[in-house]
């Protein structure tokens, strides 16, 4: 929706600057620091207007360049924070596993030791 109301502005910004190239028509002496030029006012208006153009446009690439390759260094990092946590995730589930195995082996340890004093004091 946005990019729709951004064409139709554009349109009704082209259209009134193309009406008002078209009313003024006259010659205007335009300084160039190095030379003066009589340049019909309307080529004038239009060349600025095409000119402003193409650099709104350039910043407007640039900035979409810029954004692209932010987003794919976040993705980078994103994908490599996932398998960091992963691996630990796993070493974490064979810590826990290696841990409840030596508690499991502790206890059938003792039970076995009860069992031993039980049978002596019998």
């Amino acid at each position: 929706m946005k990019m729709q109301w951004t064409l139709i502005a554009g349109l009704v910004f082209a259209l009134l600057t193309g009406i008002f190239a078209v009313i003024n028509v006259d010659s205007v002496q335009v300084n160039l620091l190095f030379n003066t030029v009589q340049i019909p006012l309307i080529l004038l208006i239009l060349g600025c207007t095409l000119i402003g153009g193409i650099i709104v446009g350039s910043y407007g690439i640039f900035r979409q360049y810029r954004l692209q390759r932010e987003n794919k260094q976040l993705k980078l990092r994103v994908t490599e924070l996932e398998n960091t946590a992963s691996s630990s995730t796993a070493t974490m589930e064979a810590f826990e596993t290696t841990e409840t195995d030596r508690m499991a082996e502790t206890d059938s340890i003792q039970s076995q030791q009860r069992k031993g004093n039980s049978a002596d004091s019998l």
